[in-house]
């Protein structure tokens, strides 16, 4: 079976949130992301929860706990057995707020539209 490839979303300013909202976490939720990571790269859209769960529109997000603190990570799959992680954030409510979902739709639309000026 062929693996997927995870990618962080750039900015046309170069920024790449997820990434930089992943390098803010401590050690250990890292290693719980890296290691669910892993699990994406080798099943792609056949993670399921509690690894992954879709939201809306093709937009999924990684879930990672680790005591008390609940991250999250959004991403979309692209062409060529990509995963693109857009953007992330520390859960504090039970349901993932809109305003993030509608955040990796705007990064997945920009994504796509500079893809295709390549």
């Amino acid at each position: 079976m062929d693996k997927y490839f995870i990618e962080f979303y750039t900015k046309e300013n170069y920024a790449e949130p997820a990434k930089d909202f992943i390098l803010t976490l401590d050690a250990k939720m890292k290693a719980k992301l890296l290691r669910i990571f892993d699990i994406l790269e080798e099943y792609g859209p056949g993670a399921r929860f509690p690894y992954s769960d879709h939201l809306d529109d093709g937009i999924f997000e990684i879930r990672a706990k680790h005591g008390s603190d609940i991250v999250r990570v959004l991403y979309f799959f692209s062409s060529g057995k990509k995963i693109i992680l857009t953007n992330g954030f520390t859960k504090k409510q039970q349901k993932t707020p809109r305003s993030e979902i509608l955040l990796a739709k705007k990064y997945r639309k920009d994504y796509e539209r500079r893809k295709t000026d390549e």
